[in-house]
């Protein structure tokens, strides 16, 4: 599904067109994704628990994140900046309603907590008083709350887009602000080692609490090193495909660091440290 997205990302469509197109896929991954558990037997409890708090929401919450910005864009009226200022704080003051609404599980997702997760993410939890609205009618493949948790997720990516909107009104600008540096950086090194780091503080989660897009990273860092990385997914595609030594950049990086930590450990220690008395 990832691979498929990015690919939409980087064809010429309008915006609108590009959303519609990744809603198509999500739906054919979900389809496949259920069919798949339809068929699979878990073998503990922390699987069930991983695959509803970890798994499942990763393709729904894309989902949901695509459809929140299409009817964004396409019930958008038309009007000057305060027109468009009102609409977006509008979204953005729905949003807040909405983790208002479920703030103690909000502040259970953001904490990292794991005590209510045989609750939550399991089969067979479902308190009809307490989560009727988010549950969906299939009890075989959903659990209390692994709905909430992917309109969570996808609501705090939809934040991220209306505050970003608002500022490009504010500022009358559709690119992002320089970065104030007093010498500029520019990236020298090889442009595909440029995206295997990107890649790898992705999937780490480094960024927003691990709600990040590749697209936005990539074009945050084609902005402060001044690089075009042009088609960065088939570069990404190229690293996967290394017979060996797959992370070649991350590992020259963890060399080289090692290599200045000890340079700088030797030039600390003075000589006589090293004498040694009978």
């Amino acid at each position: 599904m990832e691979n498929q997205l990015n690919e939409v990302s980087l064809n010429t469509l309008i915006e609108t067109e590009q959303l519609k197109e990744s809603i198509k896929i999500c739906k054919k991954a979900m389809a496949k994704l259920k069919k798949y558990i339809s068929s699979h037997s878990f073998e503990t409890v922390e699987e069930e628990i991983n695959f509803f708090k970890e798994g499942k929401p990763r393709f729904y919450a894309k989902y949901i994140y695509f459809i929140n910005v299409y009817n964004f864009l396409i019930q958008m009226p038309l009007g000057g900046d305060e027109i468009l200022k009102d609409y977006i704080t509008y979204e953005l003051t729905d949003l807040k309603r909405f983790f208002d609404h479920n703030q103690a599980f909000y502040q259970y997702y953001r904490s990292d907590s794991s005590q209510m997760d045989e609750i939550y993410f399991t089969r067979g939890g479902f308190d009809v008083h307490v989560e009727l609205e988010n549950f969906e009618e299939d009890d075989l493949y959903s659990t209390s709350h692994d709905y909430k948790l992917s309109k969570i997720i996808a609501n705090e990516k939809y934040q991220e887009y209306l505050n970003l909107e608002l500022q490009k009104i504010i500022h009358h600008d559709d690119q992002p602000q320089e970065i104030g540096i007093d010498l500029p950086l520019t990236w020298t090194f090889n442009k595909t080692d440029l995206v295997e780091l990107i890649y790898s503080l992705v999937a780490l989660g480094v960024f927003n609490n691990g709600n990040s897009e590749i697209k936005s990273v990539v074009s945050f860092f084609q902005t402060a090193f001044h690089v075009d990385l042009g088609s960065y997914y088939h570069k990404y595609t190229d690293i996967t495909r290394r017979k060996k030594e797959r992370t070649s950049f991350l590992d020259k990086l963890k060399f080289a660091l090692l290599r200045r930590m000890d340079d700088k450990f030797d030039m600390a220690v003075s000589p006589q440290q090293f004498i040694k008395f009978e």
